[in-house]
């Protein structure tokens, strides 16, 4: 039985066949679906199982990938593999470059410092305005002048304490209460006598509460030396 014709669907001879691209054709059928130039096996080119001659070849062009599930799983998968390869990565580099400032004993130490000075000068605004408020009469006024004197002394200490040297043996009293914030601190208050001082570093001193017997640091600007 002859087979169809790959353009017109009719009968082959095999005195008039030619086989290309995996079908059968008349030799006046085996033109180019363009231009219908007659080709040969040396001068057609094939796409889709077509022939075209060299002018009308069609160009090869991208093509949009359809979402099959296959296509989808794929994406999903390159998606979690990104992901991870991140999250692997944000690990390597945690605490290279810039990053979150970690909340150090350190970092919390000066951050307690500064509160502790705006506590400080909160205070001192206060007795100010308060000293300003309770004026005395005339003739007490030279009484009120020695006392806001020795108010100033008193806050030009307060002012020194934090960049006071080494007071090794010194003996200081506690001018506001005080919270232990650390297992190396000691709690304080108001009056209590500091003994055996040493100083730490900028802010901070050690020393012996008398009151309850700890040993341990405190902060500079809460003690007077006495």
């Amino acid at each position: 039985m002859n087979p169809p014709c790959g353009r017109c669907t009719k009968p082959v001879y095999p005195t008039e066949k030619i086989n290309c691209l995996d079908k059968y054709w008349h030799k006046g059928c085996f033109s180019c679906e363009v231009c219908k130039m007659a080709l040969s096996m040396n001068n057609y080119k094939g796409f889709n199982k077509r022939p075209y001659c060299s002018m009308h070849y069609p160009k090869t062009s991208f093509t949009i990938v359809a979402d099959t599930p296959e296509n989808l799983r794929l994406k999903q998968q390159s998606m979690l593999n990104s992901q991870a390869l991140y999250k692997e990565e944000f690990e390597k580099n945690k605490g290279k470059g810039f990053s979150v400032v970690v909340d150090t004993p350190e970092m919390q130490r000066l951050k307690k410092t500064q509160e502790q000075i705006s506590d400080i000068k909160y205070h001192e605004d206060f007795e100010r305005s308060k000293v300003r408020s309770d004026a005395p009469p005339p003739e007490n006024r030279q009484e009120e002048s020695t006392s806001q004197a020795r108010n100033n002394q008193a806050d030009v200490q307060v002012c020194a304490v934090p960049v006071a040297p080494s007071g090794a043996g010194k003996r200081y009293q506690a001018l506001y209460s005080y919270t232990a914030g650390e297992p190396d601190e000691v709690s304080l208050q108001e009056g209590d006598l500091i003994g055996d001082v040493e100083f730490i570093d900028e802010g901070w001193l050690f020393g012996s509460n008398q009151r309850t017997g700890q040993r341990g640091m405190l902060p500079a600007n809460y003690v007077r030396p006495v």
